[in-house]
């Protein structure tokens, strides 16, 4: 009875179709306060890892906005021809499910790093001088833009560097996933603006996104980049 019901959602929500749809709305909510909510537009408030990714573009000299655009259409269509043969029925109430889910799960993570490191809600990003506005973008962001670099692209790729280095196939998916966890955490601490360093803010960090990982391993990354994005947000609530 208990698959009949939560089947169907639990296969969905973890599909590449959903976890496309609900990207979308936290990169235009990211943009649009972003762009609302910085009156200087030659000193914009954004993440890092959104800077890093769109320096790329501009390197290139890419138009950024049009480049982001192209980017999310043929992400769309990449999904779309990946799961056409098999494709996912789209239905809102399982999008409402999911943003239930990930407020359930950015609960869970925070009540376990507590429990671990005896913090909760604790070495938030240093945002003081950020308005409300801009705190709730890079909230938002940070669940889009971090989880893409850190969670889908970082892993698979260490996991196929310590792959070629002679791990097992366990081996290298345990050190693939750890070492992520470690970049994940260690980044904070990097650049002018980074955070003051500190054992426990460190260890919460990669508690953080070992657990991520592992969310994102079992649930997608639809689940995963709300999760942190809910989280984050809690962060300025609290």
């Amino acid at each position: 009875m208990m698959k009949r019901v939560f089947g169907p959602y639990l296969s969905a929500s973890s599909s590449l179709t959903y976890a496309f749809i609900m990207s979308l709305p936290l990169l235009i909510l990211y943009e649009v306060l972003i762009d609302i909510h910085n009156p200087d537009p030659n000193a914009m408030v954004r993440l890092s890892t959104d800077v890093w990714i769109k320096s790329l573009f501009s390197i290139f000299g890419l138009n950024t906005l049009k480049f982001t655009v192209f980017i999310v259409l043929t992400m769309g269509l990449y999904v779309y021809f990946k799961e056409r043969e098999n494709p996912v029925k789209i239905r809102a109430r399982w999008m409402g499910y999911m943003v239930m889910e990930s407020v359930f799960w950015a609960l869970i993570l925070a009540f376990l790093v507590k429990s671990t490191v005896g913090l909760i809600f604790a070495f938030a990003p240093d945002i003081a001088g950020l308005s409300t506005g801009q705190q709730f973008a890079l909230s938002l962001g940070a669940g889009l833009y971090e989880e893409l670099v850190f969670r889908v692209l970082l892993v698979p790729l260490l996991i196929w560097i310590f792959g070629k280095l002679g791990f097992g196939t366990k081996g290298k998916f345990i050190a693939g996933v750890i070492t992520a966890a470690i970049l994940f955490s260690a980044v904070h601490y990097m650049g002018s603006m980074g955070d003051v360093f500190t054992l426990q803010s460190f260890t919460f960090r990669f508690l953080f996104g070992l657990a991520l990982n592992i969310l994102l391993i079992t649930r997608g990354f639809g689940i995963t980049a709300w999760t942190h994005s809910l989280y984050d947000v809690m962060v300025i609530l609290v």
